[in-house]
């Protein structure tokens, strides 16, 4: 039996691996949260725990790199990679929040999105809709407020005299939040396009 010209294109791009170097780099930043979170709330070492979570982020612009660089991209970094995204987010922010090292109501709005877009995922994902890129503003917005969150954990754990890195974080979680939000209305109508590929009353059904 030969195989279709479907599965072997899906053979030849790679496609189907698992280990590569960015779904490892993904692994190890859902793995590296339970430390973070292990490192401001049990033993209150917010300095380091700074450092970590900044890094964790790092890595998410690193695996994307990667990925397109060296041709590593894979289905299961597609979903992975977001997985660890939502994770991280989750996880991290609502720590920070728990030791009041951040804005509540900065928390509060990057939460509200990461729960529309986890929603929304899960209903595309039930309703049989094909599998939705993620966008550069997505990714940056992610970016910035990966690192606007350790800077003011960072601050909180230092002197007054280093109040510009609580500066210098206000920018990230600014910008961060624009790009992030931007991104979540720019996924509409690609919402709309995946589930009009199964759907008929969203639109003509492909064969």
């Amino acid at each position: 039996m030969t195989n279709s010209p479907l599965s072997d294109r899906t053979q030849d791009d790679g496609l189907d691996r698992i280990m590569t170097i960015p779904n490892i780099l993904s692994l190890v930043r859902i793995c590296g949260i339970g430390l973070f979170a292990w490192l401001i709330l049990s033993s209150n070492h917010r300095f380091a725990g700074a450092f970590l979570l900044a890094g964790l982020g790092a890595t998410d612009w690193v695996d994307g790199y990667v990925a397109r660089r060296f041709h590593q991209v894979s289905t299961l970094g597609k979903v992975i990679d977001p997985v660890a995204d939502r994770v991280l987010f989750l996880v991290g922010i609502t720590s920070i929040l728990e030791v009041g090292a951040a804005p509540l109501w900065i928390g509060i709005i990057v939460l509200i999105r990461e729960a529309i877009v986890s929603v929304v995922t899960i209903i595309v994902a039930s309703l049989g809709g094909s599998r939705i890129d993620v966008i550069w503003a997505g990714k940056a917005g992610t970016f910035a407020l990966m690192f606007a969150f350790p800077g003011f954990l960072l601050a909180s754990s230092w002197t007054p005299t280093l109040a510009w890195i609580e500066d210098l974080s206000w920018i990230f979680a600014i910008g961060g939040l624009a790009l992030s939000w931007f991104a979540l209305f720019a996924y509409i109508p690609k919402v709309f396009g995946s589930l009009s590929k199964k759907s008929p009353r969203l639109g003509k059904v492909q064969e």
